[in-house]
């Protein structure tokens, strides 16, 4: 008999709450703090996140507790799940998987949880692949790798508006070495193994922003993808940036237009703007 496979992920992933819901993908979210005060990350406005962000209170993020792990995975066993695939945010910006480790060694039935060595809606495409081929009954081991597939099949480009986020969060490290302070040099950042680093540099918004259609369009070339623009407090610019891309990438298949995840979006600064390509 065929496993019946539920997928949760966390809210790095940056999904809808309708995507989510259209697939049954539960996602447990990550912890804000606000001055003393942690919340749900999707109880945090943007209004209040940005608030706090100009007047210098201290942000903080926090992965969720085992215990919210365990509730996820015990309600997906309730609801007749055989097995769970747990698809996290890179253990290199987050100690998120750990937490979902945790939890997984108090279930009665196998719980597999994978590092996805990014975030954003690289793994959020990655976890629908995986809900998808276990709604068409893939067995565990199908499940996981269609998930691993996509994740190492796809390429996040970020353009960043402003340094001085990645500044304050200490994760300026590389980018800070190679385009200084220079208020005019619009940076442009990717991926690889888990962590964040440059890629190129543009004088001017507009540019840089072209820069990354551009590059966008090379990555998905002819192949069949599924493109995702992610947007911190910047939704015209990521409708704009979506509907370039819908015109220049003759194989996109699903295209998606989300905020980032606020634990997220406190590193990266508002405007901040990302493109996925997620080969089908």
């Amino acid at each position: 008999m065929t496993p019946r496979v539920a997928v949760v992920t966390d809210s790095t992933a940056s999904l809808s709450p309708a995507l989510a819901s259209r697939w049954n993908i539960s996602v447990v979210q990550m912890q804000i703090g606000i001055g003393t005060t942690f919340n749900d990350e999707s109880l945090v406005t943007t209004d209040r996140l940005l608030n706090a962000m100009h007047d210098g209170t201290p942000i903080a993020q926090e992965p969720p507790t085992p215990d919210a792990f365990f509730w996820a995975y015990q309600q997906a066993w309730g609801q007749g799940a055989d097995a769970i695939l747990s698809l996290h945010v890179s253990s290199r910006l987050s100690t998120t998987a750990e937490a979902a480790k945790a939890a997984a060694e108090k279930l009665r039935i196998p719980v597999q949880v994978v590092d996805s060595e990014s975030s954003g809606l690289t793994m959020g495409f990655a976890a629908v692949a995986a809900a998808k081929a276990a709604a068409a009954g893939a067995t565990e081991a199908e499940v996981r790798a269609v998930a691993e597939r996509r994740m190492r099949n796809a390429r996040v480009l970020i353009y960043i508006d402003t340094l001085e986020y990645l500044h304050r969060s200490g994760r300026i490290g590389t980018v800070a070495k190679k385009f200084g302070t220079a208020l005019s040099v619009k940076p442009l950042l990717t991926v690889n193994d888990g962590e964040v680093e440059p890629f190129s540099k543009v004088f001017g918004a507009d540019r840089a922003v072209g820069k990354l259609v551009d590059q966008a369009v090379q990555v998905a070339g002819q192949r069949r993808v599924d493109i995702g623009v992610e947007h911190f407090a910047a939704p015209d610019r990521g409708a704009d940036l979506l509907a370039q891309l819908r015109r220049r990438i003759p194989g996109g298949q699903e295209f998606a237009l989300t905020q980032v995840s606020a634990a997220i979006g406190v590193n990266v600064g508002p405007g901040a703007l990302a493109v996925t390509i997620s080969v089908c």
